[in-house]
């Protein structure tokens, strides 16, 4: 087993590689086996983003007996100004972040890319389950992983999240949605050699920023599931979570001969890493409930074109004319509304369009997923929400009962001892074939099947399950 040498403080002179964008990499890195041409690809995008970041600001302590009470510092703050978030919003304040439900979506799109790698940075460390330096960090990445619970599990969880709200199918993003995802996966992939950075990343990102206390909130607000993100306001507590043993990795990782004023610049940077690419409120503050709309009808345009009647006119013109071309999507939509057939901010049930979407009695039922629904609902409504006034959610009513709800239906989605029916089967094999296995085998089988790609599949589950018990 290859341990790195952390009191080695200077990179490794491996020969670079080619380089390629952040969603190129994303995908290269997300599939199975990682070819080790994509490993050098990722090593050099590491290094390129690295030296991007290296100009940046960065508010963490120069020395490590400060890390501690910056910690503590930034949790306090946070707190804070989350506690004057909720006053305003007492005081009659509107929505901070979402404007209404499909905002809301948007987002949990938009940032799904990051989402759906959480904690793939520390994936590397798995080979380190040996040495008691690594324990904290080795730990996180198998609380990420629920420990193999798949109601724990993060990116079981935002799967979920995104399949309950229609939003599974993403659409198409920009480089700059993939860069926070592709700087993970890159890290998880590069853990021997970048490893102060990887401790440094980890820190930044294990620190408990507001917005995710306010989106958790306002995601409450607009009837959508927030446990994925309160989750990690419980995980990342100062006190005894992540944010924590964050700062007790740095303690535990600094060279107890070698330049430690090297070690913590490198970890410096490693944290810098988290400003690149979009950020949480970058990808909010950018959302065009009309500009959204109009995307998702022209992505839908194609499907549509053929298959409606003639004996529908809108200006003269079919239905299937007004689609056969791109770009003309917004003009189609303005003729819907100036002939009646959508009623600008007013309740949606008063247009004509939405009727023939909305219920299992519409005759365009199932056309439209949930989220698309949601888009077209909060578009013609406009301002007939009012002030303060919630959206209505015309597809499904408020659970009574996040966390538990999700519990009740995930607890049981994968055997802690695997049957020999058809379906279990490949986990029965599994079970019987690791437990053949020596140790060390038996360890790098199972480090292998907890990677980014594969760790929330039925048999990366087992394997986090059986690698944790293990750990001990």
């Amino acid at each position: 087993m290859f341990t790195p040498n952390i009191a080695q403080t200077r990179p490794f002179n491996i020969p670079a590689a080619r380089s390629c964008d952040a969603r190129t990499l994303y995908s290269l890195l997300m599939t199975e086996p990682v070819p080790l041409s994509s490993q050098n690809t990722s090593r050099e995008f590491l290094r390129t983003q690295l030296g991007n970041a290296a100009g940046l600001p960065c508010d963490m302590p120069e020395k490590s007996d400060e890390l501690g009470s910056w910690m503590e510092r930034q949790a306090l703050s946070t707190g804070e100004r989350y506690a004057h978030y909720l006053a305003s919003r007492k005081a009659g304040q509107p929505r901070r972040y979402f404007t209404c439900r499909s905002h809301a979506l948007s987002f949990l799109q938009r940032v799904a890319p990051t989402k759906l790698v959480d904690g793939a940075w520390l994936y590397g460390v798995l080979q380190n389950w040996t040495d008691g330096r690594f324990y904290p960090l080795i730990r996180t990445y198998l609380e990420e992983l629920g420990d193999g619970d798949p109601a724990l599990n993060h990116v079981v969880l935002y799967q979920r999240l995104l399949k309950e709200n229609g939003c599974e199918i993403l659409p198409q993003l920009s480089d700059a949605h993939y860069m926070q995802g592709a700087i993970q996966l890159a890290l998880g992939y590069n853990a021997d050699e970048f490893t102060p950075e990887l401790i440094g990343y980890n820190l930044g990102y294990e620190q408990l920023p507001l917005h995710l206390l306010i989106t958790a909130f306002e995601l409450t607000e607009l009837q959508i599931d927030p446990y994925y993100f309160t989750l990690h306001v419980t995980i990342d507590n100062a006190s005894s979570g992540h944010a924590r043993k964050a700062v007790q990795s740095v303690l535990d990782a600094m060279p107890a001969a070698g330049e430690a004023d090297v070690f913590l610049s490198r970890v410096a940077n490693g944290y810098r890493l988290n400003d690149l690419g979009l950020s949480s409120t970058a990808v909010i503050e950018s959302f065009d409930l009309e500009q959204e709309l109009v995307d998702m009808l022209e992505r839908k345009r194609i499907y549509g074109q053929h298959v409606h009647s003639d004996f529908c006119r809108i200006n003269g013109r079919t239905v299937n004319d007004w689609l056969a071309k791109p770009g003309q999507v917004r003009t189609f939509l303005q003729a819907l509304e100036g002939k009646g057939w959508i009623k600008r901010h007013e309740d949606p049930k008063s247009s004509r369009f939405w009727n023939l979407i909305d219920g299992t009695d519409a005759k365009m039922f199932g056309v439209f997923s949930a989220f698309e629904q949601q888009l077209l609902h909060d578009w013609i409504a406009g301002d007939w929400f009012g002030e303060g006034v919630q959206p209505g959610v015309p597809l499904s009513a408020r659970p009574t009962a996040f966390r538990p709800r999700s519990r009740r239906h995930m607890a049981a989605a994968v055997p802690s001892q695997p049957a020999a029916g058809d379906v279990d089967h490949d986990l029965a094999a599994l079970s019987n074939e690791l437990s053949l296995l020596p140790e060390e085998m038996r360890m790098q089988r199972l480090i292998k099947l907890m990677a980014p790609s594969t760790h929330a599949s039925a048999a990366g589950l087992l394997a986090t399950r059986l690698f944790s018990a293990a750990l001990g």
